[in-house]
């Protein structure tokens, strides 16, 4: 069994080139760019921009952004051929209905102009005014809908957001096909080890949203020493430590600059210093339920 620090378990595996292989054969880059509450127009069509600019090829955003049309332009924009570039989107989390579900991924197809997705998520298990309530049925609905979009390849992978281990367990009970991805927040501190050990276990790669914890955690004393002993930022070490525990992170700005340093993650933290950055609880200065969209 492979080590989970290193490579997610099971038949998702990592190549060479920065690609992990999902247990349909589809690829993903092993860095994705984040989107959330990047506002539509100049702002986020600059930032997806800059992020293509810097080499990224994974881009993650939301119906409920509310600006896969800003994201679509500038991947449109960036000269990239399409099968080069990985696009994310995601089903509202309010959206428990097969019909409205396979409307939803057409309208967003319609917004970033694109004639698929590469991964099309349901946003999270229940509504976000009903957090923690049982809406299986509803998702077991949606995601019908989901298995025929990529059985007609709108949708190369399908996946899931905020899912527990629970929320799982009762999807795959009542569909064909298992989510081939869980996109969950993932930081150094809040690695939410049961449904991380159940994804990888289970074939499930595991995304991280929020791998700097909102930059809550960049002013944390114990992170900031680990950083320092590999000459590195804050930032770069905790999204490299996400990569090393197998998970996809998907760091957000709008600066360009930090794109360039988030995305230069040529260096291995040892056994020893994951081990101590596993044991580390409460790095964030700001505690955030699962709310956040992303």
């Amino acid at each position: 069994m492979t080590n989970p620090r290193t490579h997610p378990g099971g038949s998702t595996t990592m190549t060479s080139s920065g690609q992990l292989t999902l247990t349909n054969g589809v690829q993903i880059p092993t860095l994705g760019f984040g989107t959330w509450q990047i506002p539509d127009g100049a702002a986020a069509y600059d930032a997806v921009s800059a992020a293509l600019a810097a080499g990224y090829r994974h881009i993650d955003t939301a119906r409920a952004y509310g600006n896969e049309s800003s994201v679509g332009r500038a991947i449109a924009d960036s000269g990239l051929a399409r099968e080069d570039v990985f696009v994310t989107t995601k089903l509202p989390a309010e959206i428990k209905d097969h019909d409205a579900a396979a409307t939803s991924l057409q309208e967003s197809l319609a917004a970033l102009g694109l004639a698929y997705v590469d991964l099309y998520l349901i946003h999270a298990p229940w509504p976000w005014a009903q957090m923690g309530a049982d809406h299986a049925t509803g998702n077991a609905l949606a995601w019908a809908a989901m298995e025929g979009a990529h059985e007609h390849r709108l949708a190369r992978a399908i996946g899931v957001s905020n899912f527990a281990v629970s929320d799982l367990e009762k999807l795959i009970a009542a569909s064909r096909l298992k989510p081939q991805v869980n996109q969950i927040k993932f930081y150094i501190g809040n690695t939410q080890d049961e449904i991380t050990r159940y994804c990888q276990t289970h074939d499930i790669l595991v995304e991280g949203f929020s791998p700097l914890a909102t930059g809550s955690i960049l002013s944390n004393a114990d992170v900031l020493d680990v950083a320092r002993t590999y000459d590195r930022s804050v930032a770069q070490l905790c999204i490299r430590y996400v990569q090393q525990r197998g998970v996809v992170p998907l760091p957000k700005t709008t600066t360009p600059s930090r794109m360039v340093e988030n995305a230069d993650l040529g260096f291995t933290i040892t056994d020893e210093h994951m081990a101590l950055l596993d044991g580390l609880t409460d790095t964030a200065t700001e505690h955030h339920g699962p709310k956040p969209r992303a």
